[in-house]
């Protein structure tokens, strides 16, 4: 569709889990629960510094923001990998484009 937007999106999440405590876990554990809904984090539980659970997103629920919007059809999925857009262009005196961007909006305006 004409109104979908298309996302590259890189996901912190798909490695080994984070570590977290039993103390701190109990001690905030709507904060966990809600970064597992919201962000798809996955957590390992740790008793005494030893592994004993794991907190994780149920499976096939949407584990990020970026799958919820994709299950929506908001956004549609990158045609491209990012491996394949060209290099990035380099100003002629090496200053950061992001400068560059702002000096010719100034210029603009006066």
């Amino acid at each position: 569709t004409a109104n979908v937007l298309r996302l590259c999106v890189m996901s912190g999440h798909q490695g080994k889990p984070t570590r977290v405590g039993i103390r701190e876990l109990r001690q905030n554990l709507s904060v966990y629960v809600r970064r597992v809904r919201e962000d798809g984090q996955a957590y390992e539980v740790t008793e005494r510094g030893e592994a004993v659970a794991q907190l994780t997103p149920l499976p096939g629920r949407p584990r990020t923001q970026a799958d919820r919007m994709l299950e929506a059809g908001r956004i549609a999925p990158a045609r491209r990998d990012l491996a394949d857009l060209p290099v990035p262009i380099a100003s002629r005196d090496g200053q950061a484009l992001s400068q560059v961007v702002l000096e010719m909006r100034d210029e603009e305006t006066r």
